[in-house]
Parts: structure tokens; C-alpha cells; sequence
């Protein structure tokens, strides 16, 4: 037998080296140059350091070494030393305000007719019913759609990521004095435009109604060509985008081209935009139904979803199951059994590996799922591996006086409670591999906290990344990490607060 290979290691010198003397294809240099960065990161001289901090009366947003203040008005770019001011729009109506916007970057693999389309681009949506493409570099518009006079717009997402998305209207919602009244919505919930990128183009305006759908339509998404349907009866049922256009579309339509639907007239200009194209008469074949408290999440290989079901008892249980014929899988009920305020959370690992994380106040757990497609067998959920946080032993729930009396205490503490170490957020960072655990320390009479970088594959500790504000359990985070950059995004009452940290290096002072 053959001994086992050795797995090679080298040192930043060594790789720099090979580089510089280009014996590598593009997919391995780009491979070896992240892992130059990744051990830069995790060294003992760097540190992430503070070095910018902004406030809004309004949301900040991050994408991409970018943040966006005042609805999408001021952009900073966060790939300098310091983020540095790329543009900012002049004051606008609350009519042109922007309500939601999706950040979009170019394929390299595609040659555009437009030189415009081969670099980053922001899909702006208006409150008067625009889509706007603007720069996302300089701030000029691109291009102008008006989508409809009729429906009011007003979500963004992505179907699959970087290909297709799609806005959301506002939805229709009869209520019992309006069915009272006789005053009717014509069975129409509400509509979705659906969009191509690279170039810009429109699939269609899908209408969600009461002949293709039933009632009790509460909300629908899009997700990797799956319409999910949720109803007031936590039903939630999944559907083929796919096999809807095919067998719904009327007419195929072109953005600046005219079109018979609307009298010949001009898709997407002022005041006719698109008119809907894909009419759905009859409901469509089912792939899937759950009933479930927040939803469903898809992912894995072959297909698994993750549900929880409604009824109060299954609170905090979570079914991982096959989405070909609903199998649950072995091992497929996870629950932490945990006593908190705020629930935990769990969902399929952002990496795209078929690993699920699971996320309670003290403890992470990885888990795989092994599964063979068109196995007559169940698959099987087993844990990769678990983090946990550093706690004291609680305080007794019984305690003897000193007359020998018990005393039994009302109150359990709670498993998220300030004074203990917490798991808050988790944000995963693919170009290097590595997981970022923000974990609040519970320090002081101010809330503290820090940001943990483990190895994705093992869960190793690789460094500790200490936060200088306070963190406040009682309002909304949010944290990302983006090669050398570490944002941190918070909310204070009205206010909104953003900082940024920058790997840099440390110099030890001498004596």
C-alpha cells in the first residue's frame, strides 16, 4: 500500500514566490493568492482596528465594500484605508425616494453589448414605480423602467443570485368590512415583475390570484426557480417558476419594444409599463406542502428542506426532511431545548455544501447531511461539529437559609441573559473560508462584545477580534466580513449606527 500523502504547507514568502513566477493556471492562483490573504488575517501582528463610524436617521445597508446611507442616497466604498464618499445624490422627493435596491455584478464569463454592463451596477426601485440602473461606481443612471401606473412596487430580491430577481407589489388584503361592503379585489393578491440581468430584460409580470392559488394568500417569494406560497393556515406550498411561464405566458415581451398588450405601445415608458403576461387560469402542480411557523428553507443535495412546525409544542423544533416525497430524515428533528428570549435559528450553511448550522444563545452546531439520490433509504443528519460558549454554573434554583429553610427561586435564568456569554450572529466569509461569531460577554455595566474567527471546516478558534462600542441586546445587529474589512451595523432608538475595522498591523512598542 501506498503511504499517505503528506499535505503540503507553505508560508506567505513561499507563495508570493511561486506567483511572481507564474507557474500556476488562473483557478490555483486565485486559490493560493486567498490563501495568502487568509494567513495575513489570522496572524498574530494583524488586528482589526476601528477606523470609521457613521450615523443615519435612516437604515444603513452594506454589500459588497460598499455602505449606503440616507435610502441608498450617500455611497462609501470600503476598500481604501478609510471608506471613502463615492457619490451622493441631491435631495429627491419622497415620490423618487428609493424604497429597495439590489446590488449587481457583471459575469466574467459573458461578453455585453453594452461596455456599461460589464461593471457593478445598482437596481434601484423608486416609490413612484421606477427601476432604476445606476452606476454603482459613479452614481449616474443607466437605465429607466417604469413598471406600472396600477400596482404599487415595492420589494427586491434575487431569484438566483446575479441571473434573475424580482419586485414584489404591495399586496391586496381583504378584509371582513371590505368583503362586508361588497367591495372586492377581483381575486388578485398581488403581482411579481420578473427580471433577467446582463443586459436587463423582462421574463414577465407574474399575477398571484385567487383561481391559481386559493384563499388565504398571505405572502409569496421566489427562490432558485421555486414559488412559495404562504397562507393564513401556516400552509406553505411550493411551486415551478419554470413550469408556470412555460404554460402560462401570453406574450413574450421586450423592455423598448412594442407590445399588443398594450395597444402597441411601448414596454416599460411612462404611463403604460409592463402589462402581465403570465395569466394563470387554473392551480399549478404542486411540488411540495409543509405547514410551518416561519416558513420553509431549501438546500442541500439531493434537495432537503428545513420547517418548523406551527402548533406552539413544536416551538423551537426543527424537521429536516426530503423534498422528493417529504421523508424525515434520520436524526432529522433537531431542538435545543433552549430557555430564551430570543429563539434560535437555524438554516442551510450560505457555502452552498449541503451543511445545515444551528444556532441557540451558547451553542453552534454544524451538521451534514448524508444522502444518496434515488437512495430507497432515508438520509441521515449527523453533527460535523459543535462550538459552545465559556459560562459560570447558574445559581441554584433551591437555596438553604441559614435557619435551614429551602428556598426555591421563581424565576429560571434565561439561557440568552445579558450577564452570560451569548452566541449573536454568525456571518460566513467563502473567499477565505472562515466563520465570524459575534459573542456577547455579558462584562460590566455596559454590554461588551467580540468577534470569533473559526475554521469552516473544522470549527477551530483562530483569533479573537475585540468590538470597542458597547453592543445592546435590546436593539437589531447586523455584522459582515469581507476579506480585511469587519462591519458592524446597529440601531440605538431611532438611530442608526455603522463602524468599520480594517486589518492592519500591530507594532509593538519597545522599551
Amino acid at each position: 500500500m501506498a503511504p499517505p500523502r503528506r499535505k503540503m504547507t507553505f508560508n506567505t514568502a513561499d507563495l508570493l514566490n511561486q506567483r511572481s513566477r507564474g507557474i500556476w493556471d488562473t483557478g490555483t492562483l486565485h486559490r493560493f493568492c486567498l490563501n495568502i490573504l487568509r494567513s495575513i488575517t489570522l496572524h498574530e501582528n494583524r488586528s482589526f482596528i476601528k477606523v470609521w463610524s457613521k450615523t443615519s436617521k435612516t437604515a444603513i445597508m452594506y454589500e459588497s465594500g460598499r455602505v449606503y446611507c440616507d435610502n441608498y442616497q450617500n455611497c462609501y466604498s470600503c476598500v481604501h484605508d478609510q471608506p471613502q464618499n463615492l457619490y451622493k445624490f441631491p435631495k429627491k422627493s419622497k415620490q423618487q425616494k428609493i424604497e429597495d435596491a439590489l446590488l449587481c455584478q457583471s459575469p466574467l464569463d459573458k461578453t455585453l453589448s453594452s461596455p456599461s454592463e460589464h461593471k457593478p451596477c445598482l437596481l434601484a426601485l423608486t416609490a413612484d414605480n421606477w427601476l432604476c440602473r445606476i452606476s454603482a461606481e459613479t452614481g449616474k443612471e443607466l437605465q429607466r423602467i417604469y413598471l406600472s401606473p396600477k400596482y404599487k412596487y415595492r420589494y427586491l430580491a434575487w431569484n438566483v443570485s446575479q441571473e434573475t430577481f424580482y419586485i414584489k407589489s404591495v399586496q391586496n388584503k381583504e378584509t371582513p368590512l371590505s368583503r362586508q361592503a361588497g367591495i372586492s379585489q377581483n381575486g388578485i393578491y398581488l403581482h411579481m415583475a420578473i427580471f433577467r440581468v446582463f443586459p436587463l430584460q423582462i421574463v414577465g409580470i407574474l399575477e398571484i390570484n385567487k383561481k391559481g392559488f386559493g384563499r388565504g394568500v398571505t405572502d409569496v417569494i421566489l427562490s432558485q426557480g421555486v414559488l412559495a406560497v404562504s397562507y393564513s393556515n401556516k400552509s406553505v406550498k411550493l411551486y415551478s417558476l419554470e413550469h408556470i411561464v412555460k404554460s402560462c405566458l401570453t406574450e413574450e415581451l421586450t423592455l423598448g419594444q412594442q407590445s399588443p398588450l398594450l395597444g402597441h405601445r411601448t414596454v416599460g415608458d411612462v404611463p403604460f409599463g409592463i402589462p402581465v403576461n403570465i395569466q394563470i387560469t387554473e392551480p399549478p402542480p404542486l411540488l411540495f406542502e409543509a405547514f410551518s411557523h416561519n416558513g420553509i428553507q431549501i438546500g442541500a443535495f439531493p434537495w432537503h428542506c428545513i420547517y418548523t412546525p406551527p402548533h406552539k409544542k413544536h416551538r423551537g423544533t426543527h424537521y429536516i426532511c426530503s423534498l422528493k416525497d417529504s421523508t424525515l430524515a434520520k436524526n432529522g428533528i433537531q431542538n435545543m431545548n433552549c430557555c430564551s428570549l430570543e429563539s434560535d435559528v437555524i438554516f442551510f450553511h450560505p457555502a452552498g455544501s449541503g451543511r445545515v448550522i444551528h444556532i441557540g444563545p451558547n451553542t453552534i452546531n454544524v451538521l451534514k447531511i448524508i444522502g444518496e439520490l434515488n437512495s430507497p433509504l432515508p438520509s441521515e443528519v449527523l453533527e460535523d461539529y459543535s462550538l459552545t460558549t465559556h459560562r459560570s454554573n447558574p445559581p441554584p434554583r433551591v437555596t438553604v437559609t441559614s435557619s435551614g429553610r429551602a428556598v426555591r427561586s421563581r424565576f429560571q435564568q434565561l439561557d440568552d441573559d445579558p450577564t452570560q456569554e451569548t452566541f449573536r450572529l454568525l456571518e460566513y466569509e467563502d473567499e477565505l473560508d472562515l466563520l465570524a461569531i459575534a459573542v456577547t460577554n455579558g462584562e460590566g455595566e455596559e454590554g461588551r462584545a467580540h468577534v470569533q474567527l473559526h475554521d469552516n471546516q473544522s470549527g477551530r478558534l483562530q483569533r479573537k477580534i475585540e468590538l470597542d462600542e458597547p453592543w445592546d441586546e435590546t436593539y437589531p445587529h447586523e455584522l459582515f466580513f469581507d476579506r480585511d474589512t469587519i462591519v458592524h451595523i446597529e440601531q440605538k432608538g431611532s438611530q442608526f449606527c455603522c463602524h468599520v475595522y480594517k486589518l492592519r498591523t500591530i507594532t509593538k512598542c519597545q522599551n
